[in-house]
């Protein structure tokens, strides 16, 4: 058999080597020999931890629960102090290869957000036939304070290993499903609204119109085949009671009666269920629907990341599959009228193309720059517009400065118009699955609102979705379109 190849000699160095994790093995290991490292607590820590272990005890996590204690402030988790001298074990002494045995441990002070903790272990005692160390160890605060003190029992490596340090994940924390609640909590004073629900003919779309009627947000009108809704009802164990139903026999009847509801007032916006968006927008853009008004009908995503400070918009990634100038400015203007609805007074729109320069074999440049002129010509509205901006420089003011831009939407846009469907599409989906972020969808130029859902929706979006539809709907009142 061949040899077992050794492991990696590495760069000659110390613990502390920023490319390679070592071990001290039994024999190089004598009494009183010590390895420490400093970890300062941030609140990061402490919410990680929680969602590692399961411990969301409100001292850890309810700064004003955590201020009526004696602690008088959120405190850390023990055990996290306890992990740290996990951590001096495993990669400084004795380093890789250590097994524990055995752990005690006394909690004596607590550790606040900010404090600096030197987290030591030091060598008290051998047993060179069990090859097992005894470690006094101890975390020490920066006004040299014991927070945790205790003894290890490990058995300790007797192979020299060297190995390349891993290379841990970014780990983004968010606050769960707070953006949503807020917005709830926002909109629920309004009062609900009358939507009628299009053909909610699986569990998913069901679902999210049962839930948005829980919370106080809608009074549903399901517009199905009723036997199709029943059978839907009873196998996911929706109640129905309370709820009106319109017994129609398909879904393109579903969508035309849908329609006639809206434009008879008898319903203040529509929420898609499980039939295509091309059946429904058919019926809302067919002549004579009585929902057509002057402006082209588009799509915004509202979306918040934890990478960006405030809530943006995208559009159009739902509607419009190629716009055209002209469709374009009734898109800004949209997004605009949904940005002031949501409480910004004069959005900024960044106009997104591939680069923040006109280039004439780009037609997305042309367009921006021919936009930025309506808007100084009064054509388009209530909004501050830049472009062509690259998606860089219209969220980071850093790549806006690196660039020399100066704009006064560069690095911090409320909307960003997209230069076609696909492009704001793969956007939207990136930001949600990779990025970490929570959306709602709305489509608007239409008489009333409408909710487009998917069946990939979360539950939180969906309910976004009709609390956004929800305010439209109020706001239309008053400001008719």
């Amino acid at each position: 058999m061949p040899d077992t190849p050794a492991a990696p000699a590495g760069p000659p160095g110390d613990a502390d080597d920023i490319h390679f994790i070592r071990n001290r093995t039994f024999e190089e290991i004598a009494v009183g020999d010590t390895a420490a490292i400093e970890r300062t607590l941030t609140a990061e820590d402490i919410q990680l931890f929680a969602v590692m272990s399961g411990d969301v005890n409100p001292q850890h996590l309810d700064p004003d629960f955590a201020a009526s204690t004696r602690f008088h402030g959120v405190i850390a988790h023990g055990m996290w102090g306890a992990a740290l001298i996990s951590a001096v074990l495993g990669t400084r002494l004795p380093g890789p290869g250590t097994i524990y045995l055995s752990q005690t441990l006394k909690f004596l002070a607590p550790v606040h957000i900010g404090d600096t903790l030197t987290i030591r272990v030091t060598v008290r005692s051998r047993d060179e036939a069990r090859k097992e160390l005894v470690l006094d160890c101890s975390c020490i605060d920066q006004a040299g304070q014991c927070a945790i003190k205790g003894e290890a029992l490990v058995l300790a490596p007797v192979e020299k290993i060297v190995r390349p340090r891993a290379t841990l994940p970014e780990v983004r924390l968010t606050r769960g499903n707070d953006g949503v609640q807020r917005l709830l909590d926002y909109v629920k004073p309004l009062g609900a609204i009358r939507m009628a629900v299009v053909h909610p003919c699986d569990e998913s779309s069901l679902g999210g119109a049962v839930d948005a009627w829980r919370a106080g947000l809608i009074e549903p009108v399901l517009v199905a085949p009723r036997a199709r809704l029943e059978a839907v009802a009873a196998q996911a164990g929706f109640d129905l009671t309370g709820i009106a139903i319109e017994d129609v026999p398909h879904s393109h009847a579903a969508a035309a009666r849908a329609v006639e509801l809206a434009a008879a007032g008898e319903v203040d916006a529509l929420m898609k269920g499980s039939l295509h968006t091309d059946e429904l927008m058919g019926a809302v853009v067919a002549a004579g629907s009585g929902l057509r008004t002057k402006r082209r009908i588009s799509h915004c995503f509202i979306m918040q990341t934890p990478a960006y400070p405030r809530p943006f918009i995208i559009t159009d990634a739902a509607i419009n599959i190629a716009p055209t100038l002209e469709e374009k400015a009734d898109i800004i203007r949209n997004a605009i009228d949904l940005a002031q609805t949501i409480g910004v007074a004069q959005p900024r729109v960044a106009i997104l193309a591939a680069v923040e320069t006109v280039n004439p074999h780009m037609p997305a440049t042309l367009d921006a720059a021919a936009l930025c002129k309506m808007a100084d010509r009064g054509q388009i509205e209530g909004g501050v517009l830049d472009g062509p901006l690259a998606f860089d420089n219209a969220v980071s003011a850093a790549a806006a400065r690196i660039k020399g831009i100066v704009s006064p939407v560069a690095g911090q846009a409320d909307v960003l118009v997209v230069p076609d469907l696909e492009s704001g599409n793969m956007l939207a989906k990136q930001l949600e699955y990779l990025g970490g972020a929570a959306s709602a969808g709305i489509v608007i130029g239409a008489k009333v609102p409408i909710v487009l859902t998917s069946r990939a929706d979360s539950r939180e979006s969906r309910m976004a979705s009709c609390a956004v539809a929800l305010l439209l709907a109020h706001h239309y009142r008053s400001h008719p379109l």
